[in-house]
């Protein structure tokens, strides 16, 4: 019997699936989605692959965990930064800083590469659901400054986000912070010329 390495067999295999999530991901980041296999990823972690296969039972399987399980963090990391601001300016920036942060922090790119592949209806749904959470804290501040159609401005608003997050240099601290001025102040205006 394998060795148990938390005070419950719940609780480890909880740590268990952590650490293949991570490593799943961390995979994807080092090499691409290609990269990421049962085999590969069984050997990266130490397990066999019919240990493995009690958590996944295919790739497709293991890919949409991985995108599943970071959609929700990062919506909860955009509504914790836009409750932190007071006034609709302050919201917005915030969430613009927070989700240009979250798409150039690497494992963005991982999670969009590996919902590229062919998943599953449920898993595609699931993702499609998170990834609308995303945009809602955007939107209930768009709400509460009474633009019109919301929802329609804060997928704009997220299209500005990711242009943006094609010009950001890593390293390059003074540039990336003159795009996202640029950034907060066009998208301000846009807010702007809309309720007044």
């Amino acid at each position: 019997m394998p060795r148990i390495s938390a005070d419950t067999v719940a609780q480890h295999r909880a740590n268990r699936l952590r650490a293949l999530l991570d490593a799943g991901r961390d995979l994807v980041t080092e090499s691409g989605p290609d990269a990421l296999t049962l085999a590969a990823l069984a050997r990266r972690v130490g397990l066999s692959r019919p240990s493995l296969y009690e958590y996944f039972r295919s790739r497709e399987e293991l890919v949409a965990a991985i995108v599943t399980d970071e959609l929700p963090e990062w919506a909860r990391h955009l509504e914790r930064a836009v409750a932190a601001a007071h006034g609709v300016p302050a919201k917005i920036e915030a969430y613009l800083r927070a989700e240009l942060g979250v798409i150039t922090d690497g494992s963005h790119s991982a999670v969009v590469a590996l919902s590229a592949h062919a998943l599953p209806d449920a898993s595609r749904e699931l993702i499609r659901t998170e990834h609308e959470r995303l945009l809602s804290p955007l939107i209930a501040v768009l709400e509460d400054a009474q633009v019109d159609d919301p929802r329609l401005r804060a997928l704009f608003v997220h299209g500005m986000v990711e242009a943006a997050a094609r010009t950001i240099v890593p390293g390059r601290d003074d540039h990336n912070e003159a795009v996202m001025t640029a950034l907060v102040d066009q998208v301000l205006h846009g807010v702007a010329r809309t309720t007044g």
